[in-house]
């Protein structure tokens, strides 16, 4: 019986592990047949429950109406965002976040009009997961979860600490699961154009979302501002820098001086630098290299015409 229960661990063992180390498997996605059957799962709850009910909820309520309720629900978010900032030690990003929610709680209805955007507070995107990271804290292998999506290892424990974060979760669940069920259909309703792109671009729609999630995980990890990144530096090799001295008679700037050598300028100096008004300017030397050694030589006077007798 033990050596049954033993051939049956080993077989199990190492089908696990083939599972595991297929040749097509992708480093960072090391549970992928998992991935890939949840992912189906989502892909039909989204496609024929989902979607007929983001598309009805657009059919039946105006835009106007649509874009509060996103609102408010953006404007609740500002305060996870602010938690988020302050675990990371981002002063500026927390008040800011704190500054929107204020100003749209109270001039917005409630969050209902978002009047800090144009007032010039930006708006931030902050979770747990990216907190985690911020600290060190490696993401793991990628995850799809259930009716969630797209995650990884960290992401997931990070989505438990956000649902604390979440003021929803503070209120009865008469209203609470409303409210969620509200934020679920206005969110897939804001991306219904999202997935009519995925639907034409995407040869492998499972490959396309865990690749576009990644890197835009990556990207908010790093802390992308709206500051532009310097650009490269192209100056010559040969320059010594703006507090280099202009050579004499030539050009402010460092550019070559393509002046004639003969030409006056109105403030009397010549395009050489080096002759004043008044001075003869110096001619360019034509004379042929091979006449006597390329220095002119002087031609005798000629003589003076006799006069006729």
């Amino acid at each position: 019986m033990k050596l049954r229960n033993t051939a049956l661990a080993i077989t199990a063992a190492g089908l696990i592990s083939g599972c595991a180390t297929a040749p097509d498997r992708k480093p960072g996605d090391p549970f992928e047949p998992v991935n890939r059957a949840i992912f189906t799962f989502n892909d039909g709850v989204d496609r024929y429950i989902a979607v007929p009910v983001a598309k009805g909820y657009q059919k039946v309520t105006p835009q106007p109406l649509r874009t509060a309720v996103s609102n408010f629900f953006s404007n609740l978010g500002d305060l996870t965002n602010a938690a988020n900032a302050l675990l990371q030690l981002k002063i500026t990003d927390a008040t800011e976040d704190i500054m929107r929610f204020a100003f749209n709680s109270v001039f917005g209805l409630g969050g209902l009009l978002d009047w800090a955007t144009p007032a010039g507070l930006p708006k931030h995107h902050q979770d747990f997961g990216l907190t985690l990271g911020h600290w060190g804290i490696p993401s793991g292998p990628y995850l799809v979860l259930p009716l969630f999506g797209p995650s990884t290892v960290r992401d997931s424990m990070g989505l438990v600490v956000d649902v604390k974060f979440n003021p929803l979760n503070y209120i009865e669940p008469a209203t609470r699961n409303p409210l969620y069920v509200l934020q679920f259909v206005s969110t897939r309703s804001d991306l219904l154009g999202a997935t009519s792109l995925l639907e034409q671009a995407a040869l492998d729609k499972y490959s396309f979302v865990r690749d576009a999630y990644t890197q835009q995980r990556l990207a908010r990890l790093r802390g992308t501002s709206n500051i532009p990144a310097p650009l490269p530096n192209y100056d010559d090799h040969g320059d010594t820098g703006p507090a280099a001295a202009p050579a004499a008679g030539a050009p402010a700037g460092g550019l070559p001086n393509y002046s004639d050598p003969g030409h006056v300028g109105p403030n009397g100096a010549s395009g050489a630098g080096g002759a004043t008004k008044g001075a003869p300017a110096a001619l360019p030397n034509y004379n042929d290299p091979g006449e006597s050694g390329g220095r002119a030589v002087p031609a005798e006077p000629a003589a003076p015409a006799s006069a006729p007798q």
